[in-house]
């Protein structure tokens, strides 16, 4: 885990300096997380698996704080159609996977995917490393806070349908929480927001976030949406 004010080569720095207050509940909650309290998909022990980040990006809109997300291309072989945070695999040139690598690739790829500017991000936490076994990722969420927002959209049709926000007023919202089936018979969270059925791994960290920080509501964890209806 990484804590705040570590500064990677003087140009990448991991600091929860000046955050605005409603977010500090989230800063602090990431100081302390535990690996087996976000997932039980964790990475190999004895390595392996594809590294990769994603931006978790918090930013403040007309509604109040929200969430940076993507919906991506639906002829992608890989999660195709799904909505996610920007993201994507290390490149050599990111730096060290345990390191400096999962910042520069978290911010690269939200530069790619979405036209953000890196530059008007802070990044205030970093989460420990996640695994998803069905595409053999091993995820670093990395978390901003977007202090000079910039605009953002489909950078490249054939990657990404849409880029938009969810308001974390409608992410607690018990109306727009359901829980996801998906036709293996796993089960995780879901919201439904902004038009889209946000599942998977993306649900399964602001699911935490959400319960970590405090922000969590009640919600019925019986009402099931099938996810063929959705995929």
């Amino acid at each position: 885990m990484t804590h705040a004010s570590e500064t990677y080569d003087g140009d990448v720095a991991v600091t929860a300096e000046g955050l605005p207050e409603w977010l500090t509940p989230v800063a602090r909650a990431a100081e302390d997380v535990e690996p087996e309290q976000l997932s039980r998909f964790l990475p190999p022990e004895g390595g392996g698996g594809r590294q990769s980040a994603v931006l978790v990006l918090f930013g403040e809109g007309e509604r109040g704080p929200e969430l940076l997300l993507m919906e991506r291309a639906s002829q992608l072989r890989s999660h195709g159609g799904q909505p996610a945070f920007p993201g994507g695999a290390l490149d050599p040139g990111d730096g060290d996977p345990r390191t400096t690598g999962p910042l520069r690739a978290a911010l690269r790829e939200a530069q790619e995917e979405t036209g953000l500017d890196p530059r008007g991000v802070q990044i205030f936490a970093v989460l420990p490393r996640l695994f998803i076994p069905v595409s053999d990722f091993v995820v670093t969420p990395v978390l901003g806070w977007w202090r000079r927002p910039s605009p953002v959209g489909a950078v490249d049709p054939a990657e990404t349908a849409r880029v938009f926000t969810a308001p974390v007023v409608d992410l607690t919202d018990p109306a727009n929480r359901a829980t996801v089936v998906h036709p293996s018979g796993h089960q995780g969270p879901a919201f439904l927001v902004e038009s889209a059925l946000v599942w998977g791994f993306t649900a399964g960290v602001i699911d935490r976030i959400l319960h970590f920080s405090g922000w969590e509501r009640p919600w019925d964890r019986t009402r099931k949406v099938p996810l063929d209806r959705h995929a």
